[in-house]
């Protein structure tokens, strides 16, 4: 008897647990081997192995997590409105949690915002569209007129989904060639996995590479060293920014 009112109270205790709840636990696939992107962004330190060696790309982002990899990607420790001294008060994160410097950064450069009540929600997990919109707002949103931004967004079938305060920032994301789309589409309103923010931030870092064709000039010879040369009418006149390599 005793055995039965366990297994009914086990099944009653399941029930009453969120199906997001139950889903985020079947959500976590066994490690897979990390992909070229991924290596990517965990070798430029913007994001990391777990402490098994694996990258579990299906995990979800938190905010508290979306904050510390804006920092890395962007630097944004080094922006002017990163360097005040006066903390902003947030009264859920303690300044002994693992991220709160970090969380102080992206609050004080406006990069990402509170809640009512002085709360950041650091263990909330961001939709795509919630995460999309922060990274274009470190990368910088685009001033796009609505109508450029419908165009942009049309070729994508869920786009109808998208939050408007969010569709000028995944227009930008759009048009830069960052985002990575779900059988063609932007999946706005699911959550962002950890493999989703390394595609993004793969996309960005090859953009931070300088362009491997483009050739360099030679420098500028030393006017008073070079020798004389007679004036040609049909010599092209370089700028100077030309001439020194830049």
């Amino acid at each position: 008897m005793r055995q039965l009112l366990s297994s009914l109270s086990l099944v009653a205790l399941l029930q009453c647990l969120p199906i997001s709840a139950i889903a985020q636990q079947n959500n976590f696939p066994t490690p897979e081997q990390s992909s070229d992107y991924i290596q990517q962004v965990v070798d430029a330190k913007l994001m990391s192995n777990f402490a098994d060696g694996n990258f579990y790309p299906q995990r979800w982002l938190d905010r508290a997590q979306l904050a510390t990899i804006m920092v890395k990607a962007f630097r944004l420790d080094k922006r002017r409105e990163a360097q005040q001294e006066k903390l902003v008060v947030v009264a859920d994160v303690s300044s002994d949690h693992w991220a709160f410097n970090d969380i102080q950064v992206v609050l004080k450069t406006n990069i990402m915002k509170g809640y009512r009540g002085n709360m950041f929600f650091p263990n909330q997990r961001v939709t795509r569209a919630e995460a999309l919109a922060i990274f274009a707002q470190a990368y910088g949103v685009f001033q796009f007129s609505d109508r450029t931004v419908d165009e942009l967004l049309s070729p994508y079938p869920d786009a109808k989904f998208i939050p408007l305060w969010a569709r000028k920032a995944i227009a930008t994301v759009v048009a830069e060639k960052f985002i990575n789309t779900q059988d063609g589409n932007i999946a706005p309103l699911k959550p962002m996995t950890r493999g989703d923010m390394a595609f993004v931030l793969s996309k960005y870092l090859q953009r931070q590479k300088p362009q491997p064709d483009t050739p360099e000039a030679l420098p500028a010879p030393n006017p008073s060293t070079s020798p004389k040369k007679q004036s040609n009418p049909d010599e092209k006149i370089l700028p100077p920014s030309m001439k020194e390599g830049s």
